[in-house]
Order: structure tokens, then C-alpha cells, then sequence
């Protein structure tokens, strides 16, 4: 009887110290796991920071230059309704008429996508 009673014992206070039931556990260590992983892929390796860093470089320039062309070309294409008093029908007649001197080229294996009865210019 007293064995049965400290082995009650001894396994109620490892469920009370490890935080609850088994599955809460594993669910735990599956956290902890993908935490560190998430960690390390981020910046757990000091060796890897300027890599990581110069990568992040590339990434804005890339996001900044896709939106400042995108923006000169709405403006042309805001120019061209003020002026003709209608969205052109393609980007290819914003440099037929003048308007722009060359497209900049969409970001590498994108494409950049013209509603004409709207005006508006996206990316995909």
C-alpha cells in the first residue's frame, strides 16, 4: 500500500513540475523547436550576419525599386488622363505618346499588369 502510495506520489509531482499532462510536454518541446529553428535561421550563427544582412540589403532594394516604379508610372498614367482626358489604353502607349521615355523593367519573373478602365498598375 505504501508503494502504490509514493508511486501516486512521485508521478502526480512530475506531471505538477513538468507543467501538466504528457501531451503538454511534447507540445512544448515541439515550440521550443521551431523557436530555435526560426532563431537560427534568423541570426543564431554571428558568422552568418553580414550574409543575412547583405541579403536584406538586396530584399528592400528589390521592394523599393518595384514600388518607385510603380509609382513614376502611375503618375504618367495620371499625366496622360489629364491631358487626353482618358486612361491609355496599354503602358505601351504611355511611351507611343511621350509620356514616358522607356518601361522600366518588372522585377525579375513578374509582370506588370494594367487595368485600362481603372488606371491602375500592379505587379504580379
Amino acid at each position: 500500500m505504501k508503494t502504490n502510495l509514493i508511486f501516486v506520489l512521485v508521478v502526480s509531482l512530475t506531471l505538477v513540475a513538468c507543467g501538466g499532462s504528457p501531451k503538454k510536454d511534447k507540445s512544448a518541446k515541439v515550440d521550443k523547436k521551431s523557436k530555435s529553428e526560426e532563431a537560427a535561421s534568423e541570426d543564431g550563427n554571428p558568422l552568418l550576419a553580414p550574409v543575412n544582412y547583405l541579403g536584406a540589403l538586396g530584399k528592400a532594394k528589390n521592394v523599393s525599386e518595384k514600388k518607385i516604379n510603380l509609382a513614376n508610372i502611375q503618375n504618367a498614367i495620371n499625366q496622360f488622363k489629364a491631358v487626353e482626358g482618358r486612361y491609355p489604353k496599354s503602358l505601351g502607349e504611355l511611351v507611343k505618346e511621350g509620356y514616358y521615355a522607356k518601361l522600366p523593367a518588372p522585377p525579375k519573373g513578374k509582370r506588370y499588369l494594367y487595368n485600362s478602365k481603372t488606371g491602375q498598375v500592379g505587379v504580379k
